[in-house]
Protein backbone atom coordinates (compact mmCIF):
# COMPACT_ATOMS: atom_id res chain seq x y z
CA UNK A 1 0.00 0.00 0.00
CA UNK A 2 1.57 3.66 -1.06
CA UNK A 3 1.72 5.89 1.55
CA UNK A 4 0.03 9.05 2.03
CA UNK A 5 1.03 12.12 -0.20
CA UNK A 6 3.83 14.21 1.94
CA UNK A 7 1.42 17.02 3.63
CA UNK A 8 2.32 20.44 3.78
CA UNK A 9 3.54 20.43 7.23
CA UNK A 10 5.84 16.96 6.10
CA UNK A 11 7.15 18.96 3.27
CA UNK A 12 8.16 21.64 5.50
CA UNK A 13 9.04 19.50 8.20
CA UNK A 14 11.59 17.05 6.20
CA UNK A 15 12.76 20.28 3.53
CA UNK A 16 16.31 19.66 4.58
CA UNK A 17 15.75 15.74 3.52
CA UNK A 18 14.01 16.52 0.25
CA UNK A 19 16.37 18.89 -0.93
CA UNK A 20 18.79 16.37 -1.28
CA UNK A 21 19.35 14.84 -4.51
CA UNK A 22 19.83 11.76 -2.96
CA UNK A 23 16.57 11.48 -0.95
CA UNK A 24 14.11 14.03 -2.46
CA UNK A 25 10.73 14.00 -1.85
CA UNK A 26 10.58 9.66 -3.69
CA UNK A 27 13.20 8.94 -0.36
CA UNK A 28 11.09 11.10 1.79
CA UNK A 29 7.72 9.06 1.16
CA UNK A 30 9.60 5.68 1.43
CA UNK A 31 10.95 7.11 4.94
CA UNK A 32 6.88 7.71 5.98
CA UNK A 33 6.00 4.20 4.20
CA UNK A 34 8.96 1.98 6.35
CA UNK A 35 7.95 0.05 9.58
CA UNK A 36 10.75 -0.28 11.71
CA UNK A 37 11.61 -2.86 14.80
CA UNK A 38 13.71 -1.66 17.69
CA UNK A 39 14.70 -4.06 19.76
CA UNK A 40 15.10 -2.33 22.97
CA UNK A 41 14.56 1.08 24.56
CA UNK A 42 18.01 1.43 26.04
CA UNK A 43 21.38 3.13 25.26
CA UNK A 44 21.01 1.85 21.28
CA UNK A 45 17.46 2.28 20.68
CA UNK A 46 17.39 5.58 22.41
CA UNK A 47 19.00 7.39 19.36
CA UNK A 48 17.70 5.05 16.98
CA UNK A 49 14.52 5.66 17.86
CA UNK A 50 14.65 9.72 18.14
CA UNK A 51 16.72 9.86 15.23
CA UNK A 52 14.26 7.59 12.53
CA UNK A 53 11.65 9.41 14.23
CA UNK A 54 12.77 12.95 13.48
CA UNK A 55 13.70 11.54 9.80
CA UNK A 56 9.59 10.62 9.47
CA UNK A 57 9.81 6.96 9.52
CA UNK A 58 6.02 6.04 9.35
CA UNK A 59 5.78 2.71 11.87
CA UNK A 60 8.35 2.73 14.86
CA UNK A 61 7.64 -0.37 16.40
CA UNK A 62 9.76 -1.18 20.09
CA UNK A 63 10.06 -3.85 22.33
CA UNK A 64 11.26 -3.63 25.66
CA UNK A 65 9.58 -5.41 29.16
CA UNK A 66 11.94 -3.22 31.31
CA UNK A 67 10.96 0.11 33.22
CA UNK A 68 13.03 2.94 33.55
CA UNK A 69 15.50 3.37 36.55
CA UNK A 70 17.91 6.15 37.41
CA UNK A 71 20.98 4.48 36.32
CA UNK A 72 19.54 4.23 32.91
CA UNK A 73 19.78 8.24 32.39
CA UNK A 74 23.13 8.41 31.72
CA UNK A 75 22.63 7.14 28.58
CA UNK A 76 19.11 6.37 27.68
CA UNK A 77 18.25 9.85 26.49
CA UNK A 78 14.70 8.93 25.07
CA UNK A 79 13.72 8.74 28.96
CA UNK A 80 13.96 11.35 31.67
CA UNK A 81 14.29 11.70 35.51
CA UNK A 82 10.11 12.09 35.34
CA UNK A 83 10.01 8.51 33.77
CA UNK A 84 12.10 6.80 36.14
CA UNK A 85 9.43 3.79 36.84
CA UNK A 86 7.45 4.06 33.77
CA UNK A 87 7.59 1.17 31.11
CA UNK A 88 10.09 1.55 28.42
CA UNK A 89 7.94 1.40 25.96
CA UNK A 90 5.53 3.87 27.03
CA UNK A 91 8.42 6.24 28.20
CA UNK A 92 9.62 5.95 24.62
CA UNK A 93 6.64 6.50 23.26
CA UNK A 94 5.50 9.79 24.73
CA UNK A 95 8.95 11.24 23.69
CA UNK A 96 8.49 10.16 19.66
CA UNK A 97 5.10 12.18 20.05
CA UNK A 98 6.98 15.16 21.36
CA UNK A 99 9.50 15.24 18.40
CA UNK A 100 7.10 14.00 15.59
CA UNK A 101 3.30 13.60 15.69
CA UNK A 102 2.96 12.19 12.41
CA UNK A 103 5.00 8.75 13.76
CA UNK A 104 2.67 6.04 14.35
CA UNK A 105 4.54 3.50 17.38
CA UNK A 106 3.89 0.10 18.11
CA UNK A 107 4.66 -1.09 21.69
CA UNK A 108 5.62 -4.52 22.26
CA UNK A 109 5.87 -4.80 26.22
CA UNK A 110 7.37 -8.27 26.41
CA UNK A 111 10.49 -10.19 26.15
CA UNK A 112 11.76 -11.17 22.40
CA UNK A 113 12.13 -15.09 22.31
CA UNK A 114 12.71 -18.09 20.16
CA UNK A 115 8.69 -18.56 20.41
CA UNK A 116 7.44 -15.13 19.18
CA UNK A 117 9.95 -13.67 17.47
CA UNK A 118 9.74 -14.44 13.89
CA UNK A 119 6.01 -13.50 13.89
CA UNK A 120 6.92 -9.74 15.71
CA UNK A 121 9.80 -9.68 12.88
CA UNK A 122 7.25 -10.34 9.78
CA UNK A 123 5.39 -7.47 10.77
CA UNK A 124 8.08 -5.24 10.19
CA UNK A 125 10.46 -4.45 6.98
CA UNK A 126 13.72 -3.75 8.69
CA UNK A 127 14.53 -4.41 12.35
CA UNK A 128 17.51 -2.60 14.35
CA UNK A 129 18.92 -4.55 17.24
CA UNK A 130 19.96 -2.50 20.52
CA UNK A 131 19.76 -5.54 23.02
CA UNK A 132 22.61 -5.95 25.62
CA UNK A 133 22.24 -9.86 25.44
CA UNK A 134 24.08 -12.82 22.89
CA UNK A 135 21.24 -15.09 23.52
CA UNK A 136 18.63 -11.74 21.98
CA UNK A 137 20.77 -11.20 19.48
CA UNK A 138 20.81 -14.33 18.13
CA UNK A 139 16.91 -14.98 18.39
CA UNK A 140 16.79 -11.78 16.34
CA UNK A 141 19.41 -12.40 13.76
CA UNK A 142 17.43 -15.70 13.26
CA UNK A 143 14.37 -14.54 12.93
CA UNK A 144 15.39 -12.01 10.51
CA UNK A 145 17.19 -14.10 8.35
CA UNK A 146 14.37 -16.67 8.32
CA UNK A 147 11.51 -13.96 7.53
CA UNK A 148 14.32 -12.05 5.09
CA UNK A 149 14.47 -8.70 7.00
CA UNK A 150 17.49 -6.71 7.04
CA UNK A 151 18.96 -6.22 10.58
CA UNK A 152 20.97 -3.26 11.53
CA UNK A 153 23.27 -5.00 14.32
CA UNK A 154 25.31 -3.24 17.03
CA UNK A 155 27.18 -3.52 20.44
CA UNK A 156 28.69 -1.31 22.71
CA UNK A 157 31.09 -2.29 25.92
CA UNK A 158 33.09 0.56 27.73
CA UNK A 159 34.39 2.63 25.48
CA UNK A 160 34.15 0.21 22.08
CA UNK A 161 31.17 -0.43 20.42
CA UNK A 162 30.85 -2.34 16.59
CA UNK A 163 28.19 -2.11 14.13
CA UNK A 164 27.25 -4.01 10.56
CA UNK A 165 24.06 -5.11 8.80
CA UNK A 166 22.84 -8.17 7.99
CA UNK A 167 21.01 -9.85 5.33
CA UNK A 168 21.85 -13.06 4.48
CA UNK A 169 18.80 -13.49 2.34
CA UNK A 170 20.52 -12.28 -0.83
CA UNK A 171 23.62 -12.22 -2.72
CA UNK A 172 26.34 -9.60 -3.07
CA UNK A 173 28.14 -8.62 -6.41
CA UNK A 174 30.05 -11.47 -6.62
CA UNK A 175 27.28 -13.62 -7.11
CA UNK A 176 27.35 -15.28 -3.11
CA UNK A 177 25.28 -15.21 -0.81
CA UNK A 178 25.90 -12.36 1.74
CA UNK A 179 26.83 -12.89 5.37
CA UNK A 180 24.34 -13.63 8.39
CA UNK A 181 25.38 -13.11 12.01
CA UNK A 182 26.38 -16.95 12.52
CA UNK A 183 28.93 -15.95 9.93
CA UNK A 184 30.54 -13.38 11.95
CA UNK A 185 30.14 -14.89 15.24
CA UNK A 186 29.58 -18.65 14.88
CA UNK A 187 27.93 -19.06 18.36
CA UNK A 188 28.18 -17.12 21.71
CA UNK A 189 30.82 -16.64 24.14
CA UNK A 190 31.06 -19.01 27.47
CA UNK A 191 28.45 -17.22 29.86
CA UNK A 192 30.97 -14.59 32.19
CA UNK A 193 33.49 -14.17 29.70
CA UNK A 194 31.93 -10.70 28.18
CA UNK A 195 30.68 -8.47 31.37
CA UNK A 196 27.73 -6.70 30.58
CA UNK A 197 27.38 -2.97 31.13
CA UNK A 198 25.90 -3.06 34.44
CA UNK A 199 29.42 -4.94 35.84
CA UNK A 200 32.24 -3.43 33.27
CA UNK A 201 30.66 -0.15 32.41
CA UNK A 202 29.95 2.29 29.74
CA UNK A 203 30.28 5.32 28.30
CA UNK A 204 26.96 7.28 27.56
CA UNK A 205 27.92 9.58 24.77
CA UNK A 206 29.27 5.88 23.02
CA UNK A 207 25.42 4.44 22.88
CA UNK A 208 24.88 7.86 21.00
CA UNK A 209 27.06 7.57 18.79
CA UNK A 210 26.46 4.18 17.59
CA UNK A 211 22.61 4.18 18.21
CA UNK A 212 22.97 7.49 15.45
CA UNK A 213 25.13 4.85 12.98
CA UNK A 214 22.40 2.49 13.08
CA UNK A 215 19.81 5.27 12.39
CA UNK A 216 21.33 5.92 9.65
CA UNK A 217 22.68 2.44 8.10
CA UNK A 218 18.45 2.38 9.08
CA UNK A 219 17.74 5.26 6.28
CA UNK A 220 20.00 3.77 3.66
CA UNK A 221 18.32 0.50 3.59
CA UNK A 222 14.94 2.26 3.59
CA UNK A 223 15.80 5.04 0.76
CA UNK A 224 18.25 3.14 -1.22
CA UNK A 225 21.19 5.25 -0.94
CA UNK A 226 24.60 4.83 -0.37
CA UNK A 227 26.70 1.07 0.62
CA UNK A 228 25.16 -0.26 4.11
CA UNK A 229 27.86 -1.87 6.00
CA UNK A 230 26.81 -5.50 4.64
CA UNK A 231 29.80 -7.92 4.96
CA UNK A 232 31.90 -5.45 6.47
CA UNK A 233 32.31 -4.65 10.83
CA UNK A 234 32.58 -1.18 11.47
CA UNK A 235 34.73 -0.72 15.05
CA UNK A 236 34.48 2.60 16.84
CA UNK A 237 37.25 2.98 19.72
CA UNK A 238 36.15 6.34 21.23
CA UNK A 239 39.20 6.61 23.36
CA UNK A 240 41.52 6.39 20.29
CA UNK A 241 38.81 8.39 18.10
CA UNK A 242 39.59 5.81 15.82
CA UNK A 243 37.05 3.93 13.09
CA UNK A 244 38.24 0.90 11.76
CA UNK A 245 36.72 -1.55 9.28
CA UNK A 246 36.86 -5.18 9.02
CA UNK A 247 35.46 -7.13 5.78
CA UNK A 248 33.64 -10.58 6.61
CA UNK A 249 32.51 -13.54 4.51
CA UNK A 250 29.60 -16.47 4.74
CA UNK A 251 31.60 -19.27 5.74
CA UNK A 252 32.33 -22.56 4.28
CA UNK A 253 30.21 -25.44 5.19
CA UNK A 254 32.12 -27.59 7.06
Amino acid sequence: MAASPLTADEIERYARHIVLPEVGGAGQQKLKQARVLVIGAGGLGAPVLEYLAAAGVGTLGVIDDDTVSVSNLQRQVIHGTDSVGMLKTQSAKATIARINPNVAVQTHTFRLDPENARALVAHYDIVVDGSDNFETRYTVADACAAQKKALVHAAVGRFDGSITVLKPFETGGDGKRNPGYRDLFPEAPPPGLVPSCAEAGVLGALTGVIGTLQAMEAIKLITGIGEPLIGRLLLYDALAARFETIRYKTRSAP
